[in-house]
């Protein structure tokens, strides 16, 4: 576990209330505005107490800033992390680059591992019940989450602590009495537990004690402020409560907005596939991210890049008269993202690759083999959609259907438009199967 080792100098933290405010990284902050792309800002606590009805001071962050240079200490920054996937995305990466920020003004990042309130799972925005995952899962996922969390953290001021280290020591009656200092009516309050109590649906009891669960770390870490989405603010908010009534100042909430995914519609989530995680390959990150509309390069310019805001409304400004083309603004977008995870060198390589597979119609410089044995084919011929599943390129027979009918699948630069075709095993050797833009394989046969 690391911990930051030392305090820093009031100059320090001088430094960090100037540049956070001038910043407007927020101002006892709370709502991530969607509707101003222009602007890196969060709206005041007042929006959130008309929003929610809850109390929470305008200048909550301000105070605590300028409270721990007078106290001559950093503030302590909390994210928890609810390890149900094994990997960060760029949506997740968007509140671990505001950390970073902090770390580097000079305070403490105190992430909380949910290993023991994923055995409940977080219930925010769902409409069903979450399964509950295996303590080997979220061990394994734990893992993974921390390791990947120094790509964009400082190792040395980021304090990691498992949520199990108190929530597992907890007796039945320490639940109950904890459990007290909240309402069911206040639980109710959440949409998604609204909505699904209205639609009868059913609400285990077991969710009911997840804001709990995490407001509870709050408390144990004394938490200055804490940090997420803004699908998490009734979990945040919960902590403040929590706090107050177990005599400690309440955090600050500070919340970051939601990336919307590759489909331009939901939010950038590992289930649903519209995702680009941080630690995949500097190719397939680049081509992701070159497959976003038009309309969505503002929102990951600025929640996940450093390039000025005046840069990039220039840049929009520039490719919505006409005068430089919106690819070309795009592939500035996927480069400054690749540089950030994989280096200004690997950025550079996936750009001309890109660009002379897509642009100049050429093949990969290195197109994967895989070889389709005699097993996939019947008296010698292989149905089309048994060829995409066998060679990785279709997860079902079904998906493989809508692949075609989409118009998505080529063989040596021809559209295949038949999905009932058949071919010779034997003759498919060394040829092209593509599928999309960016994923091409070389069949062998023998």
């Amino acid at each position: 576990m690391a911990m930051y080792r030392a305090v820093a100098t009031n100059t320090r933290l001088q430094h960090g209330v100037d540049s956070l405010l001038t910043q407007n990284i927020a101002v006892g902050g709370a709502f991530g505005d969607h509707n101003n792309h222009t602007k890196r800002y969060f709206t005041t606590g007042r929006a959130l107490e008309k929003r929610h009805g809850r109390g929470h001071p305008g200048g909550g962050l301000e105070e605590k800033l300028w409270k721990a240079r007078q106290e001559n200490r950093p503030l302590r920054i909390k994210l928890g992390l609810d390890p149900t996937a094994p990997d960060i995305h760029l949506g997740f990466a968007v509140v671990l680059r505001k950390l970073r920020q902090f770390q580097d003004l000079g305070h403490q990042v105190v992430i909380i591992v949910g290993d023991y309130t994923a055995l409940i799972g977080d219930p925010s925005g769902r409409s069903t019940t979450r399964p509950m995952l295996s303590q080997e899962e979220i061990a394994a996922n734990a893992r993974t989450y921390v390791e990947q969390l120094t790509r964009i953290l400082d190792r040395e001021r980021t304090e990691v602590r498992f949520n199990s280290e108190w929530l597992g020591r907890l007796t039945f009656a320490d639940v109950v009495h904890l459990a007290a200092k909240m309402t069911v009516a206040q639980v109710l309050q959440r949409e998604d537990f609204a909505n699904r109590y209205a639609q009868g649906l059913p609400i285990g009891l077991h969710e009911l004690l997840y804001p709990l669960a995490q407001a509870y770390d709050s408390v144990v870490i004394k938490a200055d402020i804490e940090m997420g989405g803004l699908d998490q603010t009734f979990n945040i908010l919960a902590g403040r409560d929590l706090q107050r009534e177990m005599g400690q100042e309440p955090q600050v909430a500070l919340f970051m907005p939601l990336l919307v995914g590759l489909d331009g519609v939901k939010k950038m989530s590992k289930s649903l596939g519209n995702y680009v995680g941080i630690t995949e390959p500097p190719l397939d990150m680049y081509g992701k991210l070159m497959s976003i509309s038009d309309a969505m390069m503002r929102d990951y310019f600025v929640l996940c890049t450093d390039v000025p805001l005046e840069e990039i409304e220039e840049l929009l400004q520039r490719a919505s008269k006409g005068e430089v083309n919106p690819k070309d603004v795009k592939r500035r977008l996927a480069r400054e993202i690749v540089t950030i995870y994989h280096g200004a060198k690997a950025a550079e390589e996936a750009d001309v690759e890109w660009n002379r597979v897509h642009a100049a119609g050429e093949l990969p410089t290195e197109v994967p083999e895989v070889a389709i044995g005699p097993e996939h084919a019947r008296e010698g011929r292989i149905w089309i959609c048994r060829l995409l599943v066998a060679a990785g390129l279709a997860k079902s027979n079904n998906e493989a259907r809508r692949l075609i009918e989409q118009g998505g699948v080529e063989l040596d630069g021809k559209r295949v438009q038949d999905a009932s075709a058949e071919f010779d095993l034997a003759a498919l050797e060394g040829r092209l199967l593509r599928v999309g833009a960016r994923r091409f394989v070389r069949i062998r046969t023998g």
